[in-house]
């Protein structure tokens, strides 16, 4: 069954595919790599579709680190290289007991007028925080930002062998009455199924990061599913049956 009953590109989409086609063409006129922005998991599986066909395959995406979740596109003529990504990571220290957020360092970077799609991966624990930026915005951010929010940071290069754990995962049962995608996010949301069906059909549901108002697909084991406002989550795998016919399901949310 099709997460979608129709094909639908959103013009931010087509925006995102022009840019490709244009790099390839530079990245081979020039004989130079051509690097696109940091972008979300989803835009990561567009381009990927994208590139197979245009039948380029010398590209890497890299994010700064090793499993990072927002990356940047390289394109090369020669042998792709991580080393070669204009990416920096800044680190933040604060004090234990300031309990930063994500969204603070997020606000902070935005309120310098940064567009979103220089800013990689936030990775946020007690104390400490590295910001993954375009390389050219490194010096900027460093000798602008004393404070986020009204707590006050000390702002150096990143020490990238010693990363924060960042959002961390939590693993939770659930029990449903099938797979269907409208039952899972309304275990996983607390939410009735009318509510349920309103969050689907107001584009806010990704499945393998792909925009889906199918409220019927059936989930299958290790398919993400990111929810606007609640996160990114994974269907670990199915536990067991319950004595009334109902599925006890693992799910995995990275917080």
């Amino acid at each position: 069954m099709s997460l979608r009953t129709t094909v639908f590109t959103s013009d931010d989409d087509k925006q995102l595919i022009a840019r490709l086609n244009n790099g390839i063409d530079l990245c081979l006129t020039r004989q130079k790599p051509y690097f696109m922005p940091f972008m979300s998991e989803r835009k990561q599986a567009l381009l990927v579709s994208e590139l197979k066909k245009a039948y380029f395959d010398n590209y890497l995406f890299f994010g700064g680190y090793d499993d990072s979740e927002r990356k940047m596109l390289g394109l090369f003529f020669d042998e792709p290289s991580t080393s070669m990504f204009p990416i920096c990571g800044i680190e933040f220290s604060f004090r234990k007991c300031d309990r930063l957020t994500h969204r603070d360092f997020l606000g902070s970077l935005m309120s310098l007028g940064i567009e979103r799609e220089t800013v990689g991966d936030i990775l946020v624990e007690d104390g400490r925080a590295v910001v993954f930026v375009k390389a050219e915005l490194s010096d900027y951010v460093k000798s602008q930002i004393s404070k986020v929010g009204r707590v006050g940071v000390k702002v150096d290069d990143a020490d990238l062998s010693k990363l924060p754990q960042g959002r961390g995962v939590e693993e939770k049962t659930f029990i449903v009455s099938s797979l269907r995608l409208d039952n899972i996010v309304a275990a996983v949301c607390k939410l009735s199924r009318e509510k349920t069906k309103t969050v689907i059909m107001s584009d806010s549901v990704c499945v393998n990061f792909e925009e889906t108002k199918n409220v019927s697909f059936n989930l299958k084991e290790n398919d993400v599913f990111t929810i606007r406002g609640k996160g990114k989550f994974v269907l670990k795998g199915i536990l067991g049956t319950t004595g009334k016919g109902r599925m006890r399901i693992s799910v995995i949310h990275y917080k």
